[in-house]
């Protein structure tokens, strides 16, 4: 059974991802990261990053990253990439990022600091009520009881 508070979709080793010796160059995973969170804005919070940027003036811009590879991923690897939220403030989002191979095992695993901004006034603003209760169905439970 798949964990509900876990976003998840399929990414696609592609040659471009990879360096001469046929393995994902790691900026290639930030790339992926950040493909990932705007799948998620627009599938599982409602709103894609355009409806973001242009109808609402709003942006997230990752302010902290910690990455860890783990193993290396291939040409032709198929990955399964898994969102979910660690913690919700006023204006932030803690994001927790899994990268897994076919075989099951983390090849990258990452933790993300969003921050929701006005892209008018470059200052952090306070998530939406409508979009934190959204933002709370892929956090832990208790997370989420505490953040509604």
């Amino acid at each position: 059974m798949a964990d509900e508070r876990i976003f998840a979709r399929e990414v696609l080793v592609r040659f471009g991802d990879c360096d001469p010796a046929g393995i994902v160059f790691y900026p290639r995973y930030f790339e992926m990261f950040n493909n990932l969170v705007e799948d998620w804005c627009a599938q599982g919070l409602g709103a894609s990053f355009r409806e973001l940027h242009q109808e609402r003036g709003l942006g997230v811009p990752t302010v902290s990253i910690q990455t860890e590879f783990v193993a290396t991923s291939r040409l032709g690897d198929v990955l399964r990439a898994e969102l979910s939220v660690l913690k919700i403030g006023g204006a932030s989002i803690t994001l927790a990022i899994r990268l897994v191979g076919e075989d099951g095992a983390d090849r990258v695993r990452a933790t993300l600091v969003l921050v929701l901004m006005e892209l008018t006034t470059k200052r952090a603003a306070r998530i939406p009520d409508a979009m934190r209760s959204r933002i709370a169905a892929y956090a832990p439970a208790e997370q989420s009881d505490q953040e509604r």
